[in-house]
């Protein structure tokens, strides 16, 4: 297993060259503390039109999202409410989902990662479930890394992705330097609603978290990067 060294001593000088001639690039990567956020997006399929239905906080196992000591697994998108507003004709084995979700697990600060070029960083391990066509609506799964950047409303300002296909994944954002703005950087996973006992059929997507004495590096050296900014 590759467990990417997220800011090495020659990066960090890379850095503070950076933050010297006027732009910083800052690194964050994989981590359960920071990425503590999920949030929910709702959508008819697009056979009724696909449009918005609504967003809202979401806890984290039911996005589905499972951190382990050195992995973070996400899952298709599951939902226990047998209604007929999220499966046709009912809930239970074998339902065709009836709604598309848009899976959001993330970090987000405010004021923190303003007016620096962010960069996200990590490994994918596998990805079986992006492409897969869920049963009875043929709606696919995508899968990809983030960064936002929204600003004290929440109006998206700026965005960025990255597909997550096995290997190292790197997007990197220019973030607004108004001190108001949020920015979210985590994984987002958008596929049609299954029932839990289906799941296992459509794959999963698994992602590298390293070791905490790797992350303390990371998080040491864009605190000081970020310290740095705040004297000139």
């Amino acid at each position: 297993m590759k467990i990417p060294l997220q800011l090495t001593g020659l990066s960090l000088c890379a850095l503070m060259v950076g933050a010297v001639s006027g732009q910083a690039q800052v690194q964050v990567g994989v981590s359960a503390s920071a990425l503590n956020n999920g949030y929910m997006n709702v959508f008819n399929l697009p056979s009724a039109g696909g449009g918005y239905q609504f967003g809202s906080g979401w806890g984290i196992p039911d996005l589905t999202a499972n951190f382990a000591p050195t992995t973070l697994t996400l899952g298709p998108n599951t939902i226990g409410d047998p209604a007929s507003y999220w499966y046709t004709p009912s809930g239970g084995p074998g339902a065709v989902g009836n709604k598309v979700m848009d899976a959001n697990l993330y970090s987000e600060t405010t004021g923190l990662y303003v007016g620096v070029n962010l960069t996200f960083a990590g490994t994918v391990l596998q990805n079986t479930l992006a492409g897969q066509l869920a049963q009875g609506n043929n709606v696919p799964w995508t899968t990809v890394a983030f960064i936002k950047d929204f600003d004290a409303g929440y109006n998206l300002i700026g965005t960025t992705t990255a597909a997550l296909t096995p290997g190292d994944f790197n997007v990197s954002l220019l973030t607004s330097a108004d001190p108001t703005h949020h920015i979210q950087y985590g994984f987002e996973v958008m596929g049609s609603d299954i029932w839990a006992t289906d799941a296992g059929q459509y794959g999963t997507v698994v992602i590298v978290v390293p070791e905490p004495a790797t992350l303390a590096l990371a998080g040491l050296g864009a605190a000081a990067l970020l310290a740095f900014r705040r004297r000139r």
